[in-house]
Order: C-alpha cells, then sequence, then structure tokens
C-alpha cells in the first residue's frame, strides 16, 4: 500500500548519535535504532549489479528494473529529487521493516509525540524489532494509554542515507509501489522539521498525483481503474474514522471531569465506528478492509490516520491553482515550507488542537 494508513511510515535514524542524546532521550531505544539501520545498509545491493547477474530471480528482477524506471519518471515528469535512494535491493528476511507504536491520551484523539535531532517531533517510535516494540507499547498501556502497534513495511531516513528496496515493498502492486517511491521522495525534495500534517499532505498529494500519471504514462488502463477503485474506498474508510475523530474530541472535550460519561461515550462512538467499518467493507466486498472492523480501534488508531490524510484538500486545491503545473506547485509549496507554523495551519485548514 501506498504511505497512508498502516502503510509507510518514516523514522529518521542519524548513526552519530552520541552527541545528540538529551537528558530524556531513551539509549535503549537509539540503540536499537542505530543497530537495525547498520544492519539494513549492510545488506544492500546495488540494483543494476543484481540485474546484470544472470543468477537473479527473473521475478525479482522485472520488480527491481521497474523500480528505476518509476526513479527515472519521478525525476523527470514529476520533479522529485534525483537522489541516491532506491538504487539498491535488500532483503530483511523479515515480514516487516520496523514496528511502530502510537500511543494516545485514554480521552484525547492527539497522539503523544516523541522528538528526534532531524526529524523533529513525530507521532509515532518505530522500532526494528517486533517484540521491542510491543514491551514499548505494554508499557505505555500500563501507564494508561491508548496504544496501537503498526508494522511499517518501508521507512525512509528522509536522504540521509542512500535507502534501498526492501524485500517487504515487493509484495505490493506495481501502483501501490510506485506511490510508496513518489512519496518518499517527495519528502526528500521538503520536510519541514516536526510539522508531520504538512509534510504528510505533501507527499500524499504527490503520490496520488503520480500514480495517475505514470499508469496513465503506460498507457495501463485496466491498472488506472483499479488503482482508482481502492483509493475511493480507501477515502471512504478514512472519511469514517476522521468524522469519528472530530466527533470524539468534541465529545471528551463536553465531557471533561466526569469519567462515567467519558467511558461511555467512548465505547459507544468506537462500536458505532466498527459496525460502519464492517458495513463499508461488506458493501464493498473488500475484506482487507473488514480487518478494520476487527482488529482494536482506539484513540491511537485515529491518530495514525489524521497523520497521513488531514490537510490534502489543501494541498490539491493549490496545484489547482497551479493548473496542473508541477514547477508551480514545488515553488509555492516550497513558500510554505519557509513559513510560520501558524501560517502553514491557516493553509492546512487545521486548527492547532484538531
Amino acid at each position: 500500500m501506498s504511505a497512508w494508513v498502516g502503510g509507510a511510515f518514516k523514522i529518521a535514524v542519524i548513526l552519530s548519535v552520541s552527541g545528540l542524546l538529551g537528558a530524556c532521550a531513551s539509549l535503549r531505544w537509539y540503540g536499537q535504532a542505530v543497530s537495525g539501520q547498520i544492519d539494513l545498509l549492510a545488506r544492500r545491493e546495488h540494483i543494476a549489479d543484481l540485474l546484470a547477474d544472470p543468477s537473479t530471480d527473473p521475478g525479482l528482477a522485472r520488480r527491481l528494473s521497474q523500480v528505476l524506471e518509476i526513479r527515472e519518471f519521478a525525476e523527470a515528469e514529476l520533479g522529485l529529487p534525483a537522489s541516491r535512494s532506491y538504487r539498491h535491493y535488500a532483503d530483511l528476511e523479515r515480514p516487516a521493516a520496523v514496528w511502530n507504536v502510537i500511543a494516545a491520551q485514554p480521552y484525547s484523539v492527539d497522539p503523544v509525540t516523541w522528538c528526534y535531532p532531524v526529524a523533529g517531533c513525530v507521532a509515532y517510535r518505530g522500532y526494528f524489532d517486533r517484540e521491542a516494540a510491543q514491551d514499548q507499547a505494554r508499557i505505555l498501556a500500563a501507564e494508561g494509554l491508548d496504544v496501537v502497534v503498526s508494522p511499517a513495511v518501508a521507512y525512509s531516513t528522509l536522504g540521509w542515507f542512500d535507502d534501498p528496496v526492501l524485500n517487504t515493498m515487493l509484495r505490493w502492486d506495481d501502483a501501490d509501489l510506485a506511490g510508496f517511491l513518489f512519496h518518499e521522495l517527495t519528502h526528500e525534495a521538503l520536510y519541514v522539521k516536526g510539522d508531520t500534517a504538512f509534510n504528510e499532505a505533501y507527499a500524499t498529494t504527490v503520490e496520488r498525483l503520480g500514480v495517475e500519471r505514470w499508469l496513465r504514462a503506460r498507457g495501463d488502463e485496466a491498472a488506472l481503474r483499479a488503482w482508482r477503485s481502492r483509493q475511493a474506498r480507501r477515502d471512504q474508510l478514512v472519511a469514517l474514522m476522521l468524522a469519528a475523530r472530530k466527533e470524539l474530541r468534541q465529545g471528551y472535550a463536553k465531557r471533561q471531569g466526569n469519567p462515567p460519561a467519558l467511558a461511555d461515550f467512548k465505547a459507544e462512538r468506537f462500536g458505532q465506528l466498527r459496525a460502519d467499518l464492517v458495513a463499508l467493507a461488506e458493501r464493498a466486498g473488500d475484506g482487507g478492509q473488514n480487518g478494520w472492523g476487527r482488529r482494536p480501534l482506539n484513540n491511537a488508531s485515529l491518530a495514525l490516520v489524521a497523520t497521513y490524510r488531514e490537510g490534502v484538500v489543501a494541498f490539491e486545491s493549490l496545484l489547482e491553482r497551479c493548473e496542473g503545473s508541477l514547477p508551480c506547485f514545488h515553488e509555492r509549496v516550497q513558500a510554505l515550507g519557509r513559513a510560520t507554523s501558524e501560517q502553514r495551519e491557516r493553509f492546512l485548514g487545521i486548527a492547532p488542537n484538531r
């Protein structure tokens, strides 16, 4: 899937952390981040070398060749950086690249944030080991927080390292693989430290536009129709979850100081959301979406959705004002990146306590 819900969350890892750790930083977390990143980098192989090797599996060779074609399209047609990212391949020999821990207070839909030297403050903490992520989730849950652990099949270092294509990413179909690459390369074009909503809405807008243009350029109308259909279903799912998030925010504020009323309201609204998600899946005949109706739903689940999807409409409107011109669009976004956080919030139409 693309970098929407449950998909490809980012974590900026810096190897030279010795001079960057503050008094409140978790040495254990930084230690696993460094060792995990070193292991990933050690597994990299040049895609060009693999394509030249006759012993490379033909199926793998086809997908890796396609990755290079997508990279060329991203540079030539979308104005994205000609970096060294995604010109290598790494087999991690596991089902996910990282496991992200997302947490929220029991009666708040705003995520707990963690702050890092380069990425700024973000709404998740990533672990290269699933058990370590689950241990952290148990600690946070014992403190009374709502918690989810979300496997991410890919992540980006925002251009700090030559990020490879991972074996976990190749389970996606062609359109979703292209979408991920467009999304992550957009972050390399512009990443505003600490402004997750702005960064993700920008990258999601370029991702969606990029997939549309890439599939049209290939003349693959069947794949384009299938991708549009998936996007429409995902948009419906996200709309349900964002509506629930808005109502929960309002309901929590209204019932502050009344714990029994808060608990009853929370249980009732999440029960309704689960029923809505199951009904949506049944209408669409989509067993994958029905998974949202079966898995745990809590405040952290909704924070996860909002991180990636709020604010996209503002960027789509900006693209329309540029009449679809990506040079115009990127230039105006760069200017927004230099603006104040308050100006970006007004642009996005998202209140500080959304």
